[in-house]
C-alpha cells in the first residue's frame, strides 16, 4: 500500500513537473500576442505619413510609420516615439495616432519584432533592441535633438518606452495603463502559477523608473481589468520629480477614449509645463 501511494505521488509531482516545464517552454506564446495583418493606415485616419524600416543591432528589421500632424506644435517637444500595447499592431492604433496629431506632434510608432511586418521573434530584449533602433533612427537618421522627443508607452510599451528613458535623454516619459513589472501582473491573473513556474520575463520597469531623468506622466484608470491601478501607482511612486499622476475612466483598452476631452487637456498641460530649448533644425 506505501508503495502504491510513493508511486502515485512520484507520478503526481512528475507531472506537476513536466506541465510547469510546459508551461515555462510555451511563456513567450502566452505572453506576446503579434497580429501579422495591417487592417488599416494612416491614409485611412486622413493622416500624411511615411513608412519606415529601422535596423536593430541584431539586424532585424522593423516596420514602422511616421505620420505627420496636420498643423505641427508651434514649440518643442515636437516627435513623439510611440510604443504599443501587447496584442495587434500599429495598424490598430489609429484613434491614439489621431489624439496625438491633433495635439501636433509628428509621432513615430513601429511594431515590434513579430508584429505586424516587422521580421523576428518576440522577446523581453528584443523589444529592448527594437525600441533602440527606433530612438537611433529618429535620433541619428532623422537627426532630431533627444530633447524634442517624448516617450509613450501604453501597457507593455509602457515597461518598453520605460526602459528607453533610462538609457536616454528625452524630453519627458508619458506611461499609460502599464504595469512595475511583469511578476506583478502575473500574480493578478495566474496566483499559484506565477509562484510555482518562473517567469522568463520580467520587464521590471519600477526598477528602471528610477534612472529616468525626464518628466513623468502617469496615466491610469481605476477601473482598469487587465493592469490593476496599484500596479501604476507604484510606478508613480517610482518616478523621481517632476512627475504627474492622472486618473483615467473605463477599461484598460478604452480609458483614453473613454476620457477624452480630460485626457487631452491633462496631456496637454504636462506637456506645456516641460521646457525644451527650442532647436533650428
Amino acid at each position: 500500500m506505501l508503495a502504491k501511494l510513493t508511486s502515485l505521488l512520484f507520478m503526481a509531482l512528475l507531472g506537476l513537473l513536466l506541465f510547469g516545464l510546459l508551461l515555462w517552454w510555451l511563456q513567450p506564446r502566452l505572453i506576446f500576442f503579434p497580429y501579422d495583418r495591417l487592417q488599416a493606415t494612416p491614409t485611412d485616419w486622413g493622416l500624411d505619413y511615411e513608412e519606415v524600416k529601422p535596423v536593430t543591432e541584431d539586424d532585424v528589421t522593423l516596420h514602422g510609420w511616421l505620420v505627420a500632424p496636420p498643423k505641427p506644435r508651434a514649440t518643442a517637444p515636437r516627435t513623439l516615439l510611440f510604443f504599443h500595447g501587447n496584442a495587434g499592431n500599429v495598424s490598430h492604433r489609429g484613434d491614439s495616432i489621431r489624439i496625438f496629431t491633433e495635439l501636433g506632434f509628428e509621432v513615430l510608432i513601429i511594431d515590434y519584432r513579430g508584429y505586424g511586418r516587422s521580421e523576428g521573434t518576440p522577446s523581453e530584449p528584443g523589444l529592448y533592441q527594437d525600441a533602440t533602433a527606433a530612438w537611433d533612427w529618429l535620433t541619428q537618421v532623422r537627426g532630431i535633438p533627444p530633447e524634442e522627443i517624448v516617450l509613450f508607452g501604453r501597457s507593455l510599451g509602457g515597461a518598453v518606452a520605460t526602459w528607453l528613458a533610462a538609457r536616454t535623454s528625452p524630453a519627458a516619459l508619458i506611461v499609460e495603463s502599464s504595469f512595475d513589472r511583469m511578476q506583478s501582473l502575473a500574480e493578478v491573473h495566474y496566483p499559484l502559477l506565477s509562484r510555482l513556474v518562473p517567469l522568463r520575463v520580467a520587464f521590471p520597469a519600477v526598477e528602471q523608473m528610477a534612472s529616468v531623468h525626464a518628466p513623468v506622466l502617469i496615466l491610469h484608470s481605476p477601473d482598469d481589468e487587465i493592469v490593476p491601478v496599484q500596479l501604476g501607482r507604484r510606478l508613480y511612486e517610482a518616478a523621481p520629480d517632476p512627475k504627474g499622476f492622472v486618473e483615467l475612466q473605463g477599461g484598460h483598452n478604452e480609458g483614453f477614449l473613454r476620457s477624452k476631452p480630460q485626457y487631452q487637456q491633462a496631456l496637454t498641460a504636462f506637456l506645456e509645463s516641460i521646457t525644451v530649448p527650442d532647436t533650428v533644425h
